[in-house]
């Protein structure tokens, strides 16, 4: 009885060893090697069908602030806005492939967008609803019309040539002189007159009933679908300096406005982004290095964006530089404290997401990540001030041409002086707070987070959550703004995001919350059945030792 309890206690230590090796050793090396495998983006594989075509659309909700006092705007009164929505859409996303490099280490192609209205998520809320909300192509037109000239200005003596022959909006000066003077006068004889500069903003002024439909205000009623896709219509029909001006507008090529059949134009958020493509990709497929999975290389051909301010010596500034995945997914084998990027074409730049705490999405266990301070940080305290790209003119801005923390100007990004801000203007600054009234900031609401599958890094649910406002202000000579009392109107948020449904929940815990569950059944199984084996058998041995000896 004494040798088999000293046989059982061995075995016991057996299972407990076993149980060690495979739950601490084996079996993590065994998944690690099977997750690795299973991210690589290659041909013929269950992960190049996800990777071409997302196996569930993302969520895009759109809030919209409308604007509820616009005549005490126009009197000088701030903006008071409502938020509606959200106006749910789902988004698609397809890939197209164009190559993959000869090594195999990297895939380029492009991607298209599609959007379909979800009404029932959207419910009560319909694309027919009616908004009051910023005039959106008036007030940019006129503001970098301002700019423009502004910049001519200011530089005429070493830069005159040049701009005459780059800037659109000169041409249409020349046209504008040719009417008030007669004949083509220099910028410089211009400066040297400020009556002739008045004249030629009245002209500007004159002409606005042509190009904007008689606008009665800085604000246009309209409803969402036109604002967000179909387009809110303008240079309908225009005569004489209206049409030319309408032209340079259709010549410059901004993204949010376009040409429709009948010669009008039409602005609109995101047109744009339906069924078009966002740009070439080239993103490393994790072979040799899986934790580079889906990071982006190069952006148009480019490893670094040419959008914001460089350093002196030419080389890209951290602004321009390109980090992280497009959002969709995330490279594997995430580890507590680590931080992550995304890369958003859309604000032309990459945000670091920070590890925040453990979490748990319907039962599979996760990471969650937020931003932080990715707006609030801007300047040359921070060593990034190549975000002060100063081309805003008499808005509410810093001495240094910065923006006061918690906004960003998107001028360069999108060429419209857009404003970008968390919604709300969550941890925005007072200096822009105050300039309107009705923004309710909540960080739970607000904030931007994405909690991933640490080990595969498959998005559970999370949302990237942005908001867009212009400066409403005074412009010289132009009737419409003279009242009005400098503010930084919201005009609409959006969040874009995905909360894995209930069939890809599943299909993960099939393929890998199902068999990390059983492996650590079979792992603490021997580990402490074996322990307590071995325990009870020393402890039969050493009692039935003391009887032996007892009955010696």
């Amino acid at each position: 009885m004494v040798q088999w309890s000293l046989v059982t206690a061995g075995i016991g230590v057996f299972a407990a060893t076993c149980g060690a090796i495979l739950g601490w050793g084996v079996f993590p090396w065994m998944v690690h090697k099977k997750v690795a495998e299973s991210v690589i983006i290659k041909q013929g594989t269950p992960q190049y069908e996800r990777f071409l075509a997302l196996p569930q659309p993302l969520l895009f909700k759109v809030y919209i602030f409308n604007i509820t006092n616009p005549q005490k705007v126009q009197e000088g009164e701030l903006p008071i806005v409502k938020e509606v929505g959200p106006y749910v859409y789902k988004q698609f996303r397809k890939k197209n492939v164009k190559e993959f490099s000869d090594d195999g280490t990297s895939v380029t192609y492009t991607q298209q967008q599609f959007y379909e209205f979800d009404g029932k998520a959207s419910q009560p809320l319909v694309e027919s609803d009616r908004i009051v909300a910023l005039n959106m192509q008036m007030n940019a037109f006129l503001q970098v019309f301002e700019r423009e000239l502004t910049d001519i200005f200011r530089n005429f003596l070493t830069k005159f040539n040049r701009t005459l022959d780059r800037t659109p909006i000169v041409r249409i000066l020349k046209r504008l002189l040719d009417r008030i003077r007669g004949k083509r006068k220099s910028v410089l004889q211009i400066a040297e007159n400020d009556p002739g500069l008045n004249l030629l903003m009245a002209q500007i002024n004159a002409n606005l009933n042509g190009v904007f439909n008689s606008p009665t205000s800085m604000f246009v009623s309209t409803t969402v679908r036109e604002y967000l896709f179909e387009g809110v219509r303008f240079c309908i029909n225009p005569t004489g300096l209206a049409r030319a001006i309408c032209k340079q507008i259709r010549d410059k090529g901004t993204k949010t406005i376009r040409a429709l059949d009948d010669g009008s134009l039409a602005f609109s958020f995101f047109n744009h982004k339906n069924r078009t493509t966002d740009g070439v990709y080239e993103v490393h497929t994790g072979l040799r290095d899986p934790e580079k999975v889906l990071e982006i290389e190069k952006y148009d051909e480019l490893d670094s964006l040419h959008v914001w301010l460089n350093s002196s010596t030419g080389y890209p500034s951290v602004c321009n530089m390109i980090n992280g995945t497009d959002a969709s997914a995330y490279p594997p084998f995430r580890r507590p404290g680590d931080s992550m990027y995304i890369f958003s074409a859309d604000i032309c730049r990459s945000v670091e997401l920070y590890y925040q705490r453990e979490t748990k999405y319907k039962g599979i266990p996760g990471f969650r990540y937020v931003t932080r301070g990715f707006l609030n940080e801007i300047g040359p305290e921070y060593a990034n001030e190549c975000f002060c790209v100063d081309r805003l003119v008499n808005v509410t801005k810093k001495k240094n041409g910065c923006l006061y923390s918690g906004a960003l100007d998107l001028s360069e990004c999108i060429d419209a002086p857009v404003i970008l801000t968390l919604p709300h203007m969550l941890g925005a600054a007072q200096e822009y707070r105050k300039l309107v009234k009705g923004l309710e900031p909540n960080l739970k609401k607000h904030e931007t987070f994405i909690e991933v599958q640490h080990l595969t890094g498959t998005p559970l649910q999370g949302g990237k959550r942005v908001q867009f406002n212009m400066f409403l202000k005074p412009i010289n000579q132009i009737t419409l703004t003279e009242n009005l009392t400098t503010s930084l109107v919201p005009t609409i948020w959006v969040e874009e995001g995905i909360a894995l449904n209930q069939e890809m929940v599943n299909v993960l815990k099939k393929s890998l919350i199902n068999t990390l569950a059983v492996l650590d059944i079979v792992h603490y199984t021997l580990f402490i059945a074996g322990i307590i084996v071995a325990v009870v058998s020393v402890v039969i041995f050493i009692s039935q030792r003391q009887k032996r000896v007892a009955v010696k």
